[in-house]
């Protein structure tokens, strides 16, 4: 393995050696430096939650560490809607592992706002823009729909809804 010089950088940080003696580049802490393996078991719900659905937490700020990502599933039940929600000014990755959840939003696109479903199956992603109001629904009358979901914040920000529109939609500032 060729030799790794470090040096302090531009902010006047210096390099950090962990208590098994490597030295570390500046900015970069012990708790980072090693992969965390999370196991099914070990998913915590304690996140916010919106009706009709469970969140498991599993990568967040919360559970490893996380600075700028949010990972876990959502399980929608069979014949059930979520209530409407946002998720704030985080972007959403969804792929959906099983059953063949329905997303609902308001298309803003047209002369006129027109709700809009994307009907989903094993294998699809779906990208929920941020503060896009939307729902999922469930429409099987007997598989529960599991997907996972990715979000470009640590915490799994969700702001629940009245209406599937934007009334009740607040940009910050």
């Amino acid at each position: 393995m060729p030799a790794v010089h470090l040096t302090p950088d531009d902010h006047g940080g210096e390099p950090v050696r962990t208590p098994s003696g490597v030295l570390l580049p500046p900015g970069i802490d012990p708790f980072h430096t090693r992969l965390h393996q999370i196991a099914p078991a070990d998913l915590a719900g304690q996140t916010t939650q919106t009706s009709g659905m469970k969140r498991l937490e599993a990568v967040s700020g919360k559970t490893v560490g996380a600075r700028n990502l949010w990972m876990g599933q959502t399980h929608v039940p069979a014949l059930t809607n979520s209530g409407n929600h946002h998720h704030g000014a985080s972007e959403t990755a969804i792929y959906v592992v099983s059953g063949h959840p329905v997303f609902v939003f308001v298309d803003l696109d047209g002369p006129e706002p027109v709700e809009r479903r994307i009907e989903t199956s094993p294998g699809d992603y779906v990208f929920v823009p941020p503060w896009v109001p939307h729902r999922e629904e469930n429409p099987d009358p007997s598989h529960e729909a599991l997907v996972v979901i990715a979000r470009t914040t640590q915490e799994a920000v969700v702001v629940n809804l009245d209406a599937l529109d934007w009334s009740e939609v607040t940009l910050p500032g």
